[in-house]
């Protein structure tokens, strides 16, 4: 009798909206975000945000990705009225996947989960920015979405 030697099927990868009791799996991943991006976002606004993520008045939608009990991406989105058409677009603000499974669908997928909420919601359109040194991630946005073609333009106030 030969034995052979399976590997066993990787988790697959579950998509959910962050809860109460996903505080820590989220400040990992929101940090890890911040370390990618090189920027110290202070606890304060952290709170804030996190507040925001589960608060039923605020507009701010959050989604984890696990594999098992693994928390290995997040996006947050925030849906808000339009003046190029009737109905609410959608702003995708963050995006983040753990360094060592990049590249392996994660992203992909929660990007299609926000266009399914975009879709399910009545939402025109998604959009979101990212860093033009981001080309991993532009290879998949090139894929997915449409470059706009506009550059943004910011002042951040005090």
């Amino acid at each position: 009798m030969v034995q052979t030697m399976t590997t066993p099927m990787p988790h697959p990868i579950e998509l959910r909206p962050v809860t109460e009791t996903d505080r820590d799996a989220w400040l990992s991943l929101w940090r890890g975000y911040q370390t990618f991006y090189k920027v110290e976002i202070p606890a304060e606004v952290t709170a804030v945000t996190w507040s925001r993520l589960l608060g039923s008045a605020e507009a701010m939608i959050g989604v984890l990705a696990w594999r098992g009990d693994r928390p290995i991406g997040l996006v947050h989105f925030i849906p808000h009225p339009s003046t190029w058409f009737a109905e609410d677009v959608c702003y995708l603000q963050d995006l983040c996947v753990a360094e060592d499974v990049r590249g392996g669908g994660v992203g992909r997928k929660l990007i299609e989960r926000v266009y399914e909420e975009a879709q399910r919601r009545g939402w025109r359109r998604v959009h979101w920015l990212t860093h033009e040194t981001n080309t991993d991630a532009m290879q998949l946005y090139d894929r997915i979405g449409d470059r706009s073609g506009f550059v943004q333009y910011r002042r951040t106030f005090s």
